[in-house]
């Protein structure tokens, strides 16, 4: 895993100084203490931050064929590179190294961009071609690997696998987008298509930008979609085995390290299954570590352990605690832009743990996404069942009841009646889009000031998944629910958290997971085998049941989460009083300072539920000053 820099010019190709370059991968060190290099030509520069994982004696970067015609700088891992290596090879090329980085050199020059048809893998890179005097930037399928680029003033696109590499730019200006905070209030992460930094383009996962001398910088192309509208065919027990068999091969292909390595296990049922995969391939005991809490209510250590002695994992536990908010400032550095899934701590504490006795942990992300495995998506496709047999009046109806049904945070789940009615009224995408989000629109709407509110001119963090579930590749409601989160929630939240988190203590973690052909497999099944019998992810778990036992496998979803609601009543009660009279969101002017006051005093009192809201709060004052002052 590494971390990637550099400066193209499309136009006049002029000279690029290689400190500057070196400036602009040095800010990327966490990312690849291992190594450092830089190359540069008119009109181009090449950065590169390395962490040696494969072919340790070789593999320096930025890396050229030995004529020179074709360089690269890499950040990730071609599993299937020696296969690709092999094609290559009876086409007569002739390989210098034994690593996957040379495969991106002598693929181009075979195929082009189609190479990346070829590919199976997490990487982000940019290949420049001397002869088209071209740069690609491309990024893996899912957007396990992050890219971000911006055009600057002397008419050069600066690239990096942080934001915090552009910024080592002199000429990189940091000016905030609102747009983007009122995405990040709605969704708890600022998504692919935004940036709260004006001007910041991230290059969306399974595209690439093609970049050509004397030509204006166009719009990235799509080179890989997930699409939900096949069906598979075959008994169940077909596709049991069909699916144990894409795991298998997952893991297996993402245990090759000349590295330590090792795996998280949270007790869950993706993690275990992970764990259980790659100690049936392993010849000594799997390194495992989880991290547990300090409060009962949030903590799956117990189960871990189970599947840890089952599969005589070398494993090690840490808990955390209430005081490990202390970590806020390390997050917001390491994530630049905010970021509010409060489960980063866990994950970056787990990630420092990993790191103590290995360089490469397979973590289980992407299961729930591929396979439904969130109780949101059991809730949508019930939902979605009822509004088809209801005529559109009657819906109506369920929204006026709903209104005027009490908002009951503190009651019993069957008593919190109120969003399902509200729902009901609601268009599907709109209200699955409210039902992944965080802060609803009437609540952040309450936080702006007027002049905030005229600022956004009717854009709503919302829209994005309306539009997209609209025109998903899908058969139905729980197809689009899905595509949407593959386009939006996985490569925003999921993705992002566990690159910057992993990458701020120089981990590379790998998501077997998220192999694409599993993708593309779980994306044919039939909606009642990825949900039967409000069992989510119901076809892998029967197929794992020779694996696992059915007390891990059935037993009510945890998820990795923190608890932060129970904070803002203890121990961060100051703080959630603080942010009424934080100079930095009144100073920005997109803010009430009254608002958040009534919003921090009804949390704290027990009246309502805004928990995850207050964080968002404390994360962008973190964030506004660290980036703009």
């Amino acid at each position: 895993m590494c971390g990637i820099a550099g400066l193209y010019y499309p136009g006049v190709p002029k000279p690029v100084e290689p400190a500057r370059v070196r400036a602009m991968t040095d800010a990327l060190v966490h990312r690849g203490p291992d190594g450092a290099g830089v190359w540069t030509a008119p009109g181009v520069g090449l950065g590169h931050r390395r962490l040696s994982i494969i072919d340790l004696a070789g593999g320096a970067q930025p890396m050229a064929t030995p004529e020179g015609d074709v360089v690269v700088s890499f950040n990730g891992e071609i599993y299937n590179f020696q296969e690709v290596r092999a094609e290559l090879e009876a086409k007569g090329a002739r390989f210098a190294s034994n690593g996957d980085t040379e495969v991106l050199l002598h693929g181009w020059r075979a195929w082009g961009v189609k190479l990346l048809d070829k590919l199976n893998g997490m990487f982000a890179f940019a290949l420049y071609d001397a002869r088209a005097q071209s740069l690609l930037l491309a990024r893996d399928r899912l957007g396990v690997k992050p890219l971000h680029y911006a055009e600057l003033s002397d008419g050069a696109v600066a690239f990096a696998s942080e934001i915090k590499g552009l910024f080592a730019h002199p000429l990189f200006r940091r000016t905030p987008d609102f747009s983007a905070v009122e995405d990040f209030l709605g969704l708890g992460y600022v998504p692919d298509d935004a940036s709260v930094l004006a001007g910041v383009r991230k290059l969306p996962a399974g595209h690439y930008l093609l970049l050509e001398r004397g030509k204006p910088v166009g719009r990235p192309v799509e080179w890989w979609d997930v699409d939900f509208s096949r069906r598979a065919s075959g008994s169940v027990r077909d596709l049991q085995a069909q699916l144990i068999d894409h795991l298998r091969t997952a893991v297996r292909s993402r245990m090759l390290a000349d590295v330590p390595l090792g795996a998280f296990l949270s007790g869950g049922v993706d993690s275990s299954a992970v764990v259980a995969l790659m100690a049936e391939t392993s010849r000594s005991a799997v390194k495992t570590c989880t991290i547990g809490f300090d409060e009962a209510g949030y903590d799956e250590t117990s189960y871990a352990r189970q599947v840890a002695e089952r599969f005589a994992t070398d494993h090690r536990v840490r808990k955390a605690a209430a005081d490990d908010f202390a970590l806020i400032d390390t997050l917001v550095h390491h994530f630049d832009e905010p970021f509010a899934d409060a489960s980063a701590l866990a994950t970056y504490r787990v990630c420092e743990l990993a790191r103590e006795q290995v360089t490469v942990a397979l973590s289980g992300d992407g299961a729930d996404e591929a396979l439904a495995g969130y109780r949101r998506y059991k809730f949508h496709a019930a939902e979605e069942r009822v509004r088809a047999l209801l005529p559109g009046q009657v819906r109506g109806m369920f929204g006026a009841i709903g209104r005027a049904y009490p908002k009951a945070d503190w009651a019993p789940r069957p008593l919190r009646a109120k969003t399902t009615l509200l729902a009901l009224a609601e268009d599907a995408g709109a209200a699955y889009a409210k039902a992944v989000g965080v802060t609803a629109p009437s609540v952040r709407e309450g936080l702006y000031t007027d002049g905030a509110r005229a600022q956004l001119g009717g854009h709503r963090a919302e829209t994005r998944y309306v539009e997209t579930m609209r025109h998903a590749p899908a058969r139905d409601g729980l197809d689009r629910a899905q595509y949407a989160d593959f386009k939006h929630w996985l490569p925003g939240d999921i993705l992002t958290k566990m690159d910057r988190t992993s990458m701020a203590v120089s981990l590379e973690a790998r998501e077997p997971l998220l192999d694409y052909r599993f993708v593309e497999f779980a994306a044919s099944l039939p909606a009642s085998l990825r949900i039967r019998r409000g069992q989510g992810k119901w076809l892998m778990k029967k197929a794992l049941e020779p694996y696992l036992p059915k007390d891990v496998l059935y037993r009510p979803k945890m998820g990795f989460v923190t608890p932060v609601s129970a904070w803002f009543r203890g121990a961060l009660a100051d703080e959630a009083a603080g942010l009424a009279r934080s100079a930095v969101l009144a100073g920005s002017g997109w803010f009430e300072p009254k608002a958040i006051a009534r919003l921090a005093d009804a949390h704290r009192s027990g009246r309502e539920e805004h928990g995850r809201t207050l964080w968002q709060l404390l994360i962008l004052e973190r964030s506004l000053a660290r980036l703009f002052g």
